[in-house]
């Protein structure tokens, strides 16, 4: 999944992108209301992490800018405790908030949870044919027997697995696993779909090449 981080404070900044990468997780990072303009101009996002007090304005007054177009889910971090300050954040758009200081494990709660409301569920579970996979487990099950996945090869699976039937391009793709400063090429995608193939193969998925246009994630046919 690629998220977007709005956040003026470097260190904090540093330690949350290390902490969603070690999931699998790309993340750019916009220190201004401004850069993350540009960035939200050049690509799509699955979930933004919004600092409220930024140096160039007020991350709830960006919010309520955007959200009459943007459909990406929003936390708002916030370092204001007060009630009015958190009912202020979620009436100008944010799906959820968390308090600042926080602990790592709570905001990647947070993150899952509000993805799965977006995705329609209450569960982390999705699934695909007779095949249940569950993102935070990173696991494949079917007919008793469980594959695990981890980082990239499960970061992959969940793009496709959140767009079923879909022709995903390798550029939508890279777009979704990596950051602008990941150094990548669409032969990286090959190969990352090349190793998934491998490991998926026989528990009643497989990912289909659409000659031109990209890759297709289907339930195996018997």
């Amino acid at each position: 999944m690629r998220y977007l981080l709005v956040e003026d404070n470097r260190e904090l900044a540093d330690a949350v992108i290390n902490r969603l990468a070690l999931d699998g997780h790309a993340v750019d990072h916009a220190p201004t209301l401004a850069a993350a303009e540009d960035c939200l101009a050049s690509a799509s996002y699955d979930l933004i992490l919004l600092d409220v007090m930024l140096p160039d304005g007020d991350g709830r007054e960006f919010l309520a800018r955007k959200r009459a177009h943007l459909e990406t889910p929003v936390i708002v971090l916030t370092a204001r405790s007060q009630v009015s300050d958190r009912v202020g954040a979620l009436d100008q758009g944010a799906d959820d908030y968390i308090t600042k200081p926080f602990d790592f494990s709570e905001l990647e709660a947070r993150c899952r949870a509000v993805l799965r409301r977006r995705g329609g569920s209450a569960r982390n579970q999705i699934a695909l044919g007779d095949v249940l996979f569950d993102p935070l487990a990173g696991t494949l099950s079917r007919d008793g027997v469980t594959l695990d996945l981890r980082n990239r090869e499960l970061r992959l699976l969940e793009v496709f697995a959140r767009h079923p039937g879909q022709i995903l391009s390798k550029g939508q793709l890279m777009d979704r696993l990596f950051s602008y400063d990941a150094e990548v090429t669409e032969n990286a995608i090959e190969v990352y779909v090349g190793r998934l193939r491998r490991r998926i193969d026989g528990i009643g998925l497989r990912i289909e090449t659409v000659r031109g246009l990209g890759y297709r994630m289907e339930t195996a046919r018997p």
